[in-house]
């Protein structure tokens, strides 16, 4: 994680002094319900929540002696809280607090990110019905297919978006359990009501069975949601970076007033902002494997998960919540010329209305096997002039074709508006359903 693709909320949370209050919160509500259960004094409970503090530096100080967080940041609230603190951490485990405080910090950072994904979803639907009706190229394996219109693309995008919300809400559900659960996960030495209590007041759900770590299949899942997530960014960033290309030039990013392109070449508009979501998307899809290997630890618990999580946890997270902003703000300046996208349509001859041809012949009585030489041989005379033959008007002087179609019959196939018939079927399907 670095300062340039970093948000403030999401840096906070990851943050020493976050992470180390609400390791308080967690040792200080587990003393609430042991308190109740009698099994330390009341007195003790109430005393944490007034006197206990802590300093991110001196648990620092301390941990280099000690070498365990744990242990330092308990020893520096001890220090606040004095004699009562010796029930602190009763029947408790290390893993209780970091497994339990990385749930937390994970559905918390879910939290942001839904709301990053409601915000571009607002966007993705404006832009998709202001260019509902506005007709593009659609291209398969980058070469020109069938007429598509420009909303179509953004509704697809809204679509696969909406599923990503969707996968995120299961993944924060997934991962936001709670494990106060002792060594080895038996609760030899801490009642299982201690957990419940502790997971109602994080705002997670009880963990049915743990070891002495929450399970890491569920870390996998949510890592690998962001990873397709990310995925999502970059495949939207891609379709604007090619069509921002010179040759193309459909629709390119903002370029602001005093906006430089190039420090060599005056003339440059680049797509510099999807460039970098591609890169940040890679980032992101580079904690799944790691997440994903986390998942076998040796038998009851090891730590060779801790030092992934540390890392992938934060740096996952940040980046994500940064590309979703940057995305966001991507299609709500976006530059569409809807001329450009015309001229791009109507660039090859009229090509794009091959299919349409082909299926008439067939239905006038020609094979389909004979329709497809005689469409595609006019075809490839229109591709081979670069566009500067008409596909109508080779097809009004082929005899063959015109023993089955007459010009009127081809002239309809020829119908832009065709294409965009059931457009209206397919917003209904994305947007109110």
């Amino acid at each position: 994680m670095i300062e340039r693709y970093s948000r403030p909320e999401m840096v906070a949370l990851w943050s020493a002094e976050s992470r180390f209050r609400i390791w308080f919160e967690i040792e200080a509500h587990a003393l609430d319900a042991m308190a109740e259960l009698g099994v330390v004094p009341h007195s003790s409970a109430k005393a944490v929540w007034e006197k206990g503090a802590f300093e991110v530096d001196r648990i620092d100080e301390i941990e280099r002696e000690t070498k365990h967080d744990v242990i330092a940041f308990l020893t520096n609230v001890a220090e606040h809280v004095g004699e009562e603190a010796r029930f602190l951490h009763q029947g408790m485990t290390s893993s209780d607090v970091l497994d339990t405080c990385l749930s937390v910090q994970l559905a918390r950072a879910s939290d942001i990110m839904i709301a990053d994904l409601d915000a571009l979803l607002v966007v993705l639907k404006r832009r998709a019905f202001e260019h509902k009706m506005t007709p593009t190229i659609g291209r398969s394996h980058g070469i020109h297919a069938e007429p598509v219109t420009f909303g179509l693309k953004l509704a697809q995008a809204y679509a696969e978006f909406a599923r990503n919300r969707a996968r995120l809400v299961l993944a924060r559900a997934d991962i936001a359990t709670c494990a106060i659960s002792g060594a080895v996960g038996t609760f030899a030495n801490i009642d299982p009501r201690v957990e419940a209590h502790v997971a109602e007041k994080m705002g997670l759900t009880v963990e049915p069975v743990s070891t002495q770590v929450i399970p890491r299949d569920r870390h996998a899942m949510f890592f690998a949601t962001l990873g397709v997530i990310a995925s999502s960014v970059e495949r939207l960033s891609i379709e604007i970076r090619h069509l921002q290309r010179t040759e193309v030039l459909e629709a390119e990013e903002y370029f602001a007033p005093g906006q430089k392109g190039s420090s060599a070449m005056p003339h440059k508009r680049n797509p510099i902002l999807t460039e970098n979501l591609t890169g940040l998307a890679r980032m992101v899809r580079s904690a799944v494997v790691p997440a994903l290997e986390n998942v076998a630890l040796w038998h009851e618990r090891d730590i060779s998960h801790s030092s992934v999580e540390r890392m992938i946890g934060p740096d996952a997270t940040i980046t994500l919540d940064f590309a979703l902003v940057r995305l966001t703000g991507v299609i709500d300046k976006l530059l569409v010329y809807p001329a450009r996208m015309q001229r791009n349509l109507d660039r090859m001859g009229g090509l794009v209305h091959s299919q349409r041809v082909l299926l008439a012949l067939t239905q006038a009585g020609m094979s389909r096997e004979v329709a497809y030489k005689a469409v595609q041989r006019n075809a490839m005379r229109v591709w081979e002039s670069d566009g500067e033959q008409s596909l109508l008007q080779l097809l009004k002087d082929d005899g063959e074709v015109t023993g089955y179609l007459s010009n009127a019959e081809l002239e309809d196939k020829f119908d832009l508006g065709y294409h965009f018939r059931h457009v209206d079927t397919i917003f209904a399907r994305v947007f109110e359903e």
